[in-house]
């Protein structure tokens, strides 16, 4: 087991768009801190989703604190744009990631919090940021069947492209902007069925020649939790909504269960299936902090980002965290800057 000596004022958990724009905030106020990251560079899960994802969000809205997003304002970034943003941010500042550091476990140990990695490095610091999001552990749905279905079935997190789809029957689940897309994107190969709860509820990318991000910051929705960081309903330019009607896909409500070689809707009728796509969300994965001591299973709750109950602990990037955008490229820079008050007055109180 290896201890770093050194006590920091602050570690981050997590190099994504979050724990990136929390270092950006600590390096302003001069703070010795650490930014601890699994991956093998920065930028979070971004690397991780399919090849042609679109932010529904342009450029415009699409900053981290202290640097533009390079692309012109109603530009809307791809995956790739936003990861080599990340990497050359992070570059920028000259911020202190450790790369290939993955956290297992975290206490509290004489007032300090320390952290344990899964090679057995220890380090130790005043403060704790977690950054690691909502959307790092991919959520699948408990349905009849599931277990035994013999075709492909796989969650939004693991597919890439339609390679490997032709000619195949396909059901996605889910109705967000992520199963529209990748659902329209295996169409032009394959033929697909959109099963979800609910109809889709599409809403135009841009009104009156204004994007729909312009308006919830002239209306003030933004700064609220009315609406889901995830962006149901769907934003669409009409691209998606011409397709369900010229059929290029269809949507169907939510099928009963599943069997080996197909799916039973509610009509009691089976449909032989090749494959299943779940787009259906994440959850965020905080088991690291279940080591603290806190009262019940509460080690994750908190009040606009800050653990009451654990003074020194904060989060940075959950969804909903504070308003609609707390998860998003341009909102997670708003919310580090509100906890660092608190955090500098933690750090600046605790006795050396």
């Amino acid at each position: 087991m290896n201890v770093i000596n050194e006590i920091l004022d602050v570690i981050v958990i997590g190099a994504g768009q979050a724990g990136l724009a929390c270092g950006w905030h600590l390096q302003q106020q001069n703070l010795r801190f650490l930014i601890l990251d699994a991956e093998r560079s920065p930028g979070g899960n971004w690397r991780n989703y399919y090849d042609s994802l679109k932010l529904f969000s342009p450029a415009a809205y699409s900053s981290l604190p202290g640097m533009r997003f390079p692309a012109e304002p109603d530009h809307y970034p791809l995956r790739d744009d936003v990861v080599r943003y990340l990497e050359d941010y992070a570059k920028a500042f000259r911020l202190p990631v450790r790369q290939y550091t993955r956290v297992q476990h975290v206490r509290r140990v004489r007032g300090l919090f320390q952290l344990q990695t899964d090679d057995g490095e220890i380090f130790c610091s005043r403060a704790l940021v977690v950054c690691t999001g909502g959307f790092n552990q991919p959520f699948i749905p408990d349905i009849q069947g599931l277990q035994g279905f013999l075709g492909r079935s796989l969650h939004s997190a693991e597919y890439r492209n339609a390679e490997g789809f032709g000619d195949q029957r396909v059901v996605v689940v889910g109705a967000a902007n992520s199963a529209v897309q990748i659902a329209y994107e295996l169409a032009h190969v394959s033929k697909v069925v959109l099963a979800s709860r609910e109809p889709i509820r599409f809403f135009p990318q841009k009104i009156l020649g204004l994007d729909f991000h312009a308006w919830l910051k002239w209306s003030g929705l933004e700064k609220t939790r009315w609406l889901n960081d995830q962006s149901t309903p769907v934003l669409d330019d009409g691209i998606y909504r011409r397709a369900l009607k010229k059929k290029l896909f269809e949507r169907k409500p939510m099928f009963e269960a599943i069997t080996p070689t197909g799916v039973i809707w509610a009509d009691g009728q089976h449909t032989e299936v090749d494959s299943l796509v779940f787009a259906t969300g994440f959850r965020p994965n905080l088991e690291f902090l279940s080591g603290l001591e806190c009262p019940g299973d509460e080690y994750w709750a908190h009040r606009n980002g800050q653990v009451e109950h654990l003074p020194g602990l904060y989060f940075v990037g959950l969804p909903k965290q504070r308003n609609f955008a707390s998860a998003t490229l341009r909102g997670v820079g708003q919310d580090a800057s509100y906890i660092m008050p608190s955090l500098m007055r933690f750090v600046r109180d605790m006795p050396v």
